[in-house]
Formats: structure tokens, C-alpha cells, sequence
């Protein structure tokens, strides 16, 4: 049995018909530039199913709906870090940034060695992907992490940050109160004393990311279970 290859001119006008503006009106509020509704995107990606060569056609055309596509039909494993640090760079979005490390390097052998090396770097968009793969790995993988260390980094910095990089932090910070009894005290008494997110508009039945409300809600939720 064979396999049709997908035609990328095929696809991208596939996508430019289920392109909605109202779709993107929304998403550009929150930072994002794609246009088409994601149940019709993995829609897709699920018809085109894996195919790495196809997924690099469709990152290089720049399109934010075709990135998005290639995240979703690319093999994590094939890429290099070289080639996952040109992406993350090159792709400023939200949501790119965060389907780029939630569906590809966090499943990718890179994983580690481009969290260090974005923990520090000077830009706070790439900073802020290094700050979300250590948010994961607190919780994923903890054993090697200097724990009071990151809280010291967030401590100084976190007030100040680029909202992006602010949120990963803070991100961090919470996790680090859920998962860690011990650090708990002090995680709450930062989150208190910096204020960040404390006024973030929150929908109803959602948890807020204000540190201490969300710390305090997923420790209720573990002693409840």
C-alpha cells in the first residue's frame, strides 16, 4: 500500500481557505497570528500524519497556520539543537513558542542542553523557553536541580522581567511551592511580597497564576485526591 506525499502548495491553500478573521482578531489580542481554528489544523495533521521532510517545507515558508502544522507532523528526534534554537528564535508567537516546546523539545534528546543554554540568554523571549523547560523539569525530573537557586534567580529578577520571561518564572515558582513541601514557606512569601499576576484577570473555575492562589489550590487538590 502506498502513501500519497503531500503537496505543500496543496496544503497551504487548503489553509488560506479555512483561514477566519475572526480567529485571528482573537489570537492577535494574545499575542498569536494564526488564522485558522486548531481542531482544523490537527485535523490535518492527522490525515498527513509524520513526515519530518514535509514538516521543514512547511516551517520554511514562514506562514504562522503552516508552522503550527509542521509542529504537529514534524519527528522531534530528527531535529539537531542547532536547528531547535534557529526555530525558537525565528518564531516569536506565543503559541508557536509554546507548541515548539511543548511538542518538540521537550520530546527531542536537546532538551537539557537548550535549557541551560536559554536560561541566560539576553533575549527574554529565548529566556523565557529556558524558564518553561525548567518549570517542566521541576515537576518531570527534579534530581540535579538547585532548587533555593532558582528561587533566588526568580527573587531578583522576576518583578522586573519582560512579561513573557515573568510569566515562565512565575511559572516556576509555583511549581517549585506545589511539588517541594519544604521550599513551600518561602515560595508563598515571594509570590505574596512580589505581587505578580495578583490582579490577572482570571475566568471563573479557572486557577489563578498568581503564585500563592495557585500554589495553595493544587496542594488543596493533592490532599484531596
Amino acid at each position: 500500500m502506498t502513501t500519497t506525499e503531500p503537496v505543500l502548495d496543496d496544503v497551504i491553500t487548503e489553509l488560506s481557505g479555512l483561514a477566519d478573521p475572526k480567529v485571528l482578531a482573537v489570537n492577535q489580542r494574545h499575542g498569536d497570528e494564526h488564522s485558522v481554528n486548531l481542531t482544523k489544523l490537527r485535523a490535518i495533521a492527522k490525515r498527513i500524519k509524520k513526515n519530518h521532510s514535509f514538516a521543514l517545507q512547511l516551517w520554511e515558508t514562514g506562514d504562522p497556520d503552516a508552522r503550527l502544522l509542521a509542529l504537529l507532523v514534524c519527528r522531534p528526534r530528527e531535529f539537531t539543537a542547532d536547528e531547535l534554537d534557529a526555530m525558537l528564535r525565528d518564531a516569536r508567537t506565543r503559541k508557536a513558542h509554546a507548541w515548539l516546546l511543548s511538542n518538540v523539545v521537550m520530546k527531542s534528546p536537546h532538551a537539557e542542553e537548550l535549557r541551560l543554554a536559554w536560561l541566560d540568554d539576553a533575549d527574554p523571549v529565548v529566556a523565557s523557553a529556558g524558564w518553561a523547560l525548567t518549570a517542566d523539569r521541576v515537576v518531570k525530573k527534579p534530581e540535579g536541580l538547585a532548587l533555593s537557586e532558582l528561587l533566588d534567580v526568580i527573587e531578583a529578577e522576576m518583578a522586573d522581567a519582560h512579561e513573557r520571561l515573568q510569566w515562565e518564572m512565575n511559572t516556576t515558582l509555583a511549581h517549585i511551592g506545589i511539588e517541594n513541601p519544604e521550599l513551600r514557606a518561602r515560595a508563598l512569601e515571594m509570590g505574596e511580597r512580589l505581587g505578580v499576576l495578583r490582579d490577572y484577570p482570571t475566568p471563573p473555575n479557572c486557577t489563578s497564576p498568581f503564585a500563592p492562589e495557585w500554589i495553595g489550590e493544587m496542594v488543596r487538590r493533592k490532599e484531596d485526591a
